[in-house]
Parts: structure tokens; sequence; C-alpha cells
């Protein structure tokens, strides 16, 4: 009996087919691993701008906000120019940032020296004035991650609508708060497993999460 012109052979056929899927399937773990590296060379790549952008030690914050730009726009746009989005960033940011920037690394200085006081002595007086010195630490470096997350994602907002959302993200709820807070501490501390990392991820992975978190509020 002859085959009918045009027919493959029904092993010649399930071979491509079995080969067709293998090559599907190779395609799609390939692209999520792609995805996967991403998610730490594109914070990666604003934790090495940040850095540059940081040298004049007073322009953190509107470093920081540039960082959040550039992860927010690879988030929702995809644009994984990561590093060069900071340096966009933060021609939207300095001057409105800037002057908030200088007075809170001179009240960080302040805070450093006063911790650095009272850590020799001892008695109750000390010990609270220590763990309000603490608090207030710890308060600020939540406000001020959730503002660079809020001039991320609103770029085109006022320095007020920053500072409103700011504080509603930071302190109108717990989980949130905690988040933020967490993530600053936490992530320069498990980033010593990457080389260079609390340099390269210790910043950039807190304003990632506080990008998520945002998402949710």
């Amino acid at each position: 009996m002859t085959r009918p012109a045009g027919q493959h052979p029904p092993r010649a056929t399930a071979q491509g087919a079995a080969a067709g899927v293998g090559r599907r399937g190779g395609g799609g773990v390939g692209r999520r691993a792609l995805d996967w590296l991403g998610w730490v060379a594109n914070p990666a790549a604003a934790g090495a701008a940040f850095t540059v952008l940081c040298l004049g030690i007073v322009t953190w914050l509107p470093a920081l906000a540039s960082v959040g730009f550039a992860l927010n726009r690879w988030r929702t746009d995809g644009d994984a120019r990561c590093f060069t989005g900071v340096f966009v960033g933060w021609r939207k940011y300095w001057r409105p940032l800037l002057p908030h920037s200088v007075l809170m690394t001179i009240a960080a200085v302040i805070a450093a020296s006063n911790l650095s006081f009272l850590s020799g002595r001892s008695g109750p007086l000390v010990l609270t004035l220590f763990m309000i010195h603490v608090g207030l630490i710890a308060a600020a470096v939540t406000y001020h991650l959730a503002l660079a997350v809020a001039a991320g994602r609103d770029p085109s907002g006022s320095s007020a609508d920053w500072r409103r959302t700011a504080f509603r993200l930071a302190f109108t709820s717990v989980p949130r708060g905690t988040a933020l807070l967490g993530a600053a501490v936490a992530a320069p501390v498990f980033s010593l497993v990457v080389p260079a990392g609390p340099l390269l991820l210790g910043t950039t992975v807190p304003v990632l999460v506080g990008l998520l978190v945002a998402d949710h509020s």
C-alpha cells in the first residue's frame, strides 16, 4: 500500500513534534532564567550609579529617588537601562530634594555623634536618650526610603506630594512600615554573599521592596 504524496512518516512527525516541544520548553526556561537574573543585575546596575552619585555625600537622597525612578521604569515599562536610568532620574530630583538631603546629612552626623557620646555612659537617663535616638533613626530611615519610592513612582509630582505619600506609606500601616525598615536593615547584611553586594544592592533592594509594597498600598 502506497503512502499518499506529501505525507510524512508517523515516526518522523512524532520526532518533529517532540523536538518542537523541547525547543519551546528550553526557550521558556531560558527566558525565565534571564528574568530572574534581571532581578539581581538591574538593581546592581542601579546601585553602581547610586554609588557614583553619592560621591558628593550630601547627594544621597536625590540619588536614592533616582534609583526608585529607574527601577520603577524597569518594572512598569520593561526598560532595563537601570544604570543610565538613575542619571536620567537625577536630573528630575536633585533640585527639589538636595536641600532636604543636606539637612538630613547634618542631622545624621549629629545623631551619630550623640550615640557615640551616650554609648560610653550608663544610667537610666542615658539609656532612655539612647533608645530615643535609635527610634528616631529607624523612623528617619523608613521615611526617607518611602520618600525615594514615592518620588520614583511619581516623577512629575511636587515635593509636597512626595512627602505626603511617603508619610502615608511609612507610618499609616504597621506591616508596610515594618517591611520598609526590615528591608533597609536586612539588605546590606544578606547582600554580603555577593561581591560588593552592600555597595550595589544594599540600597537598591530596599527601594525595590518599597516599590512592591507601594503597589499594594
